[in-house]
């Protein structure tokens, strides 16, 4: 695929994510897909996530710990088979109501069309102190 249809597949599941279509997202992945969220010891959906059952029960945590108030990709950069998304998000923790935010980029690695590879980078101390985990400085 080209880096705008690359480039379209990552918009569309981020528009996918706003309406709540989790299986829109997990059709755009491979079979094989390997989704990497930081926080593997402290936040819910943090850690490495394979396939697209894996990838759906990360998608089931998120929504069973987490509101988000905002969810915003604000700029897109692709190259080859490649897109990084910039963007900012802000919610609440569902079980103890305390809130977060943070900058964020999310990589996408693209094989025959699909998204083969995800990986977060954001700010992982802001999400698990809304957790209720306190990281050591």
């Amino acid at each position: 695929m080209s880096e705008q249809q690359n480039l379209q597949v990552v918009k569309e599941c981020y528009a996918a994510f706003g309406r709540g279509d989790i299986q829109s997202i997990l059709n755009a992945c491979s079979t094989e897909i390997e989704w990497i969220t930081p926080g593997e010891s402290f936040i819910p959906a943090g850690g490495t996530h394979r396939g697209r059952d894996g990838v759906g029960r990360f998608f089931q945590t998120v929504a069973q710990t987490m509101d988000f108030a905002a969810f915003e990709p604000r700029t897109y950069v692709a190259q080859g088979d490649l897109v990084v998304a910039l963007g900012y998000y802000r919610g609440k923790d569902k079980e103890t109501g305390k809130t977060f935010e943070s900058d964020w980029a999310m990589l996408f690695s693209f094989r025959d069309g699909k998204v083969a590879k995800f990986q977060e980078y954001t700010n992982t101390a802001a999400i698990a102190a809304a957790h209720g985990v306190a990281l050591a400085a």
